[in-house]
C-alpha cells in the first residue's frame, strides 16, 4: 500500500507544479515525460537490478574509503577532538564542527584534483548528452544540470558565456537544478552524520543527486514552460574553461581554501539560522502561553504541520509521518545539514525504526532547498550576468518551490522502488 501512496504522491507533486504553472498550455510534455522516465529508470537501476545494485555498493564503499582518507588530516590537526572521544555525549554541534566540516575541505581538494586531470569534465559531458538527447532541453541547461551532480552554485560557471542571453525558463532550470541537488563537497558531511546509523547512505546520496536532476527539470518546465528559442537549443556548448591552477599542487591548495570558506559558510548559516529560529520561537511562544496552551507554539512545529500532508504523500510508515514532516519543515529554515543531523538522532533514539522511511527521507532531504539558498544561488548566478539580476531575483522563490517539489518527487522514487530489505540500520535498543 505504501508503495502505491509513493506512486500517487509522485504525480501529485507534479500536478502541484502544473497548477502553479505560469503557462499551462505551453508545457512541453516530451520534456516532462522523458524527465519522469529517467527518474524511474535510475530508480530501477539503483533498487532492483542485481548488477547495478553491486555497482551501487562499490560506489558506497568508494565514498567511505575517501572519508577514511579525509579523516587522516583532521585527526592529525585536531587529535581527539576529531573523534569526539574527549566528551561523553558530545553535542551534534561538537561533532559537526570537529568531524564533519573538515571533510568539506578534503572533498573540495579531491574534486579539484579530478578537475585538473579532466575526469570531472568527461563525466559531466556524458550526463549532459544524456539529458539533452532525452529531455530535449537546451545544451546550456543540460551542461549546468550535469555539473550540479558534483558542484553547487559553481555549476553556472560552465555556461558562463550564455547566462546573459538565457531565456527565463532556462534561468529557472539552472537555479532549480542547483537547489535540488547537493555538491560533492558537502556529501561527506551527511555521510559523517548518518554513516554510523545508516552505513549505506553514501551511495544513496549520490543516486539521489542524480535522480534530482531530471526531477528538477520536470518541475522547472512545469512551473515556467519554455516559450522562446534558447541559443543552445540544438547542441551542447563547449564547456567554459574555469580558471584553475597550472599544476596539481596549486589546484589542491586553492580548492582547500575554497573548502575552508564553504565550511565556515555552513557554520555561519547554522549559527544565524538557529539563532533566528530561537528568536521566532520566543515571539510565537509568548502569546501561546497567554492563551494557556499546554505546549508553546514554535516555528518548527508550525512548519511540521504544513509539511505533514506532503510527508504523508511520500508513502512512509504512518507512525513516522509527523517526524518526517518536522524534518522537511526544518530544512526550509535550517538547511538540510541540520535536518540530516536530526534524522541521525531519531534513528539513534529509536524514534524512526523503519528502514524504508530512512531511505525515503535520505532522498527527500537531499537538496539545498532552504531560504538561504535563494540568496546563494541567485547572488552567485547574478554575479556572472549582472544584467539578469532582476530576472534571477524574480525567479528565486519559484526556484525554491520547484526544487522542494523535485526533492519530494525524488523521495517518492525511493518509496516506489525501496522495500527496506537489505538496508542496515544501527537502531537504538
Amino acid at each position: 500500500m505504501n508503495h502505491l501512496i509513493s506512486l500517487a504522491g509522485f504525480f501529485v507533486f507534479a500536478a502541484i507544479a502544473w497548477l502553479c504553472s505560469a503557462n499551462r498550455r505551453k508545457v512541453d510534455w516530451r520534456t516532462v515525460g522523458w524527465g519522469i522516465g529517467l527518474q524511474f529508470l535510475i530508480g530501477l537501476l539503483v533498487f532492483k537490478l542485481p548488477g547495478s545494485r553491486q555497482a551501487f555498493l562499490w560506489l558506497n564503499d568508494g565514498v567511505l574509503a575517501l572519508l577514511d582518507a579525509a579523516k587522516a588530516g583532521s585527526d592529525f590537526l585536531l587529535g581527539p577532538l576529531s573523534t569526539g572521544k574527549t566528551q561523553e555525549g558530545a553535542s551534534l554541534g561538537f561533532i559537526l564542527a570537529f568531524q564533519a566540516l573538515p571533510i568539506a575541505i578534503f572533498f573540495s581538494a579531491f574534486a579539484a584534483a579530478l578537475y585538473h586531470f579532466g575526469i570531472l569534465q568527461f563525466i559531466v559531458r556524458l550526463f549532459a548528452k544524456l539529458f539533452h538527447r532525452t529531455m530535449g532541453i537546451s545544451g546550456a541547461e543540460s551542461l549546468a544540470g550535469a555539473a550540479n551532480i558534483f558542484v553547487g552554485v559553481e555549476s553556472a560557471l560552465v555556461v558562463r558565456p550564455y547566462v546573459e542571453r538565457m531565456t527565463r525558463s532556462e534561468l529557472l532550470t539552472v537555479l532549480t537544478t542547483g537547489m535540488a541537488t547537493v555538491a560533492s563537497t558537502t556529501l561527506g558531511l551527511y555521510v559523517i552524520m548518518l554513516g554510523e546509523s545508516f552505513p549505506q547512505i553514501a551511495g544513496h546520496l549520490m543516486s539521489a543527486s542524480i535522480i534530482s536532476i531530471p526531477a528538477a527539470v520536470v518541475m522547472a518546465k512545469l512551473l515556467l514552460p519554455e516559450t522562446e528559442t534558447p541559443e543552445t537549443a540544438g547542441s551542447i556548448p563547449k564547456e567554459e574553461t574555469v580558471p584553475h591552477a597550472r599544476n596539481l599542487m596549486s589546484a589542491i591548495i586553492e580548492a582547500s581554501m575554497d573548502g575552508m570558506r564553504l565550511a565556515a559558510g555552513i557554520a555561519a548559516l547554522l549559527v544565524a539560522g538557529l539563532g533566528m529560529v530561537a528568536l521566532l520561537d520566543k515571539l510565537i511562544g509568548w502569546p501561546s502561553r497567554l492563551l494557556g496552551l499546554s505546549e508553546p507554539l514554535s516555528i518548527v512545529k508550525i512548519l511540521g504541520w504544513v509539511f505533514y500532508p506532503l510527508a504523508a504523500l511520500l508513502g512512509i510508515a504512518r507512525a513516522d509521518i509527523a517526524e518526517a514532516g518536522r524534518l522537511l519543515g526544518e530544512r526550509v529554515l535550517l538547511t538540510e545539514v541540520f535536518s540530516y543531523q536530526e534524522l541521525s538522532v531519531m534513528i539513534a533514539n529509536g524514534q524512526i525504526t523503519d528502514p524504508r522511511t530512512v531511505v525515503i527521507l535520505t532522498y527527500a532531504l537531499c537538496g539545498f532547498t532552504h531560504v538561504a539558498s535563494i540568496a546563494i544561488f541567485v547572488g552567485g548566478t547574478a554575479a556572472l550576468a549582472p544584467s539578469r539580476r532582476d530576472d534571477l531575483a524574480a525567479l528565486g522563490f519559484r526556484a525554491l518551490l520547484a526544487a522542494t517539489l523535485a526533492t519530494l518527487m525524488t523521495g517518492c522514487i525511493a518509496g516506489i522502488f525501496s522495500d527496506g530489505n537489505g538496508v542496515l540500520l544501527n537502531l537504538a535498543r
